[in-house]
């Protein structure tokens, strides 16, 4: 089954950058390109909430209004890699980090994801 594994996590001053990696794996008789990747994110106390999603392909990709204009995703199907570019960072951005994969399309619902990878802890100072 497919599996994912995310990194690029740490500690960040605001205003600074990371990005984050998803690592996939695990494809049979597909790859990539047959998946949808999406960005979650929860903070302490708080709901998983949908932060950025690349269709498969690279057909579309969308984001949460808090991140628009500061984060990107890109893919590289021939690394069986999905990117987030973080800039601009802000308080309000720690959290733990998940990638998760779904066939094709994009939701902002974690339950349409059936595939996901373990997170990787954004912190972000003042």
């Amino acid at each position: 089954e497919v599996q994912l594994q995310a990194s690029g996590g740490g500690l960040v001053q605001a205003g600074g950058s990371l990005r984050l990696s998803c690592a996939a794996s695990g494809f049979r008789n597909s790859d990539l390109n047959d998946y949808a990747i999406g960005w979650f994110r929860q903070a302490p106390g708080k709901e998983r909430e949908a932060v950025s999603c690349i269709s498969s392909g690279a057909a579309y990709s969308n984001y949460a209004d808090s991140v628009k204009g500061r984060f990107t995703v890109s893919s590289d199907s021939a690394k069986n890699m999905v990117y987030l570019q973080m800039n601009n960072l802000k308080l309000e951005d720690t959290a733990v980090y998940f990638c998760a994969a779904a066939p094709y399309s994009c939701s902002g619902y974690s339950d349409h994801f059936g595939f996901w990878g373990q997170g990787t802890q954004v912190t972000v100072s003042s």
